[in-house]
């Protein structure tokens, strides 16, 4: 027994030595680490409008960009914002693990679809700006990966809809197709995404934000249609429907935000480390996102009669296999859209 204590003791003392190195490993990579550079020193695809400054320079090591979380650089909060989220999801995923039955309920698997997919859509965006500004092709690569993290996002978020939001007449109007549809605009949504990204050369930055933001509103208008008509016959015995309001409000001011760079425009130069529109749109993305889960827990709680009504026996593993054929079919489109990316980057070295 005394073996078996001196044994563990040992362990959390070689565990507490390693955690204090850490300090000392970023300390001996910082004097290695380039600083960062003004927009006029990097290729005009990774400058944004109205920051000047706080840039990494291109093809460093990997190291460099894995570290430069920890570093001050025009990046960092976007990182650091669905970074965090992540985190809040997934405690958030601890909670209902403890109280829902992911494993037996088939009733909870839309609830699992949607928490799954915030994990990877935040995991996805942190993972896009800390590595895409390594070469223009890690650039295209991680941004679509980015982008498939959205699609599948949406579709999470039609499924707790379609499956806890609707009432009945919606439910009998759309049977059948809702779903579909739903998984055919996330694919439009990924697919107008990175189009856009993939025309960064040749196309103006308002009409590449036009080929993002018109298929994921025409997504959110349909994905959200049952929480619409929820909210215009809301009564105050509805536990769910303040979050079903917040969600909304947070979605609408990050739509705002991702659309238009309000901030940066009226403070060009200013906002190149905090106060950019993508960071208030990651911030308000993040709380609209924990407002829908606890929303559709709510819903999941309280509207069961309900949705088990509506719905049949199988209908939570068929939305669960959309989702499967949904994440596939937007990967496919990432792949098809970096070839593109690969030959035009092949053409522009061969002619130099």
């Amino acid at each position: 027994m005394a073996t078996i204590v001196t044994e563990r003791i040992s362990r959390v003392f070689i565990s507490l030595q390693q955690i204090r190195q850490v300090p000392q490993m970023l300390t001996e990579a910082a004097p290695s680490m380039p600083g960062t550079v003004r927009d006029t020193e990097v290729p005009y695809y990774f400058r944004e409008r109205y920051i000047c400054t706080g840039y990494r320079p291109l093809n460093q090591n990997w190291r460099y960009y894995l570290l430069s979380m920890f570093q001050r650089h025009n990046e960092t909060l976007n990182i650091w914002t669905h970074l965090l989220a992540f985190l809040v999801f997934l405690v958030k995923l601890r909670q209902l693990a403890e109280t829902v039955d992911f494993v037996e309920d088939q009733h909870s698997w839309p609830l699992l679809i949607l928490v799954l997919s915030s994990l990877i859509y935040s995991a996805f965006s942190v993972t896009a700006h800390q590595l895409g500004g390594k070469s223009e092709l890690c650039h295209h690569c991680f941004f679509f990966l980015d982008y498939v993290g959205v699609a599948q996002y949406q579709y999470g978020s039609a499924v707790v809809h379609f499956y806890y939001a609707v009432d009945d007449g919606l439910h009998r109007n759309l049977q059948g197709i809702f779903m579909p549809t739903a998984a055919v605009l996330s694919c439009l949504s990924c697919l107008g995404c990175c189009y856009g990204k993939y025309c960064n050369h040749s196309l103006p930055s308002g009409v590449r934000k036009v080929c993002q933001v018109v298929p994921s509103t025409l997504a959110y208008i349909w994905d959200s249609s049952p929480v619409a008509n929820r909210l215009l016959s809301w009564s105050s015995s509805d536990p769910g429907v303040v979050y079903h309001f917040g969600q909304v409000a947070f979605f609408l001011s990050c739509a705002f935000f991702f659309t238009f760079p309000l901030l940066e425009g009226c403070f060009p130069g200013r906002c190149d480390f905090v106060g950019q529109s993508h960071q208030m749109f990651h911030i308000f993305l993040s709380c609209c996102t924990l407002c829908q889960i606890q929303a559709s827990h709510l819903d999941y709680v309280s509207r069961r009669e309900l949705y088990s009504h509506l719905h049949e026996a199988g209908d939570a593993a068929l939305f669960v296999g959309l989702y499967v054929v949904t994440v596939v079919a937007c990967a496919l489109i990432a792949v098809f859209m970096l070839r593109k990316v690969k030959r035009v980057l092949e053409f522009k070295t061969k002619s130099k």
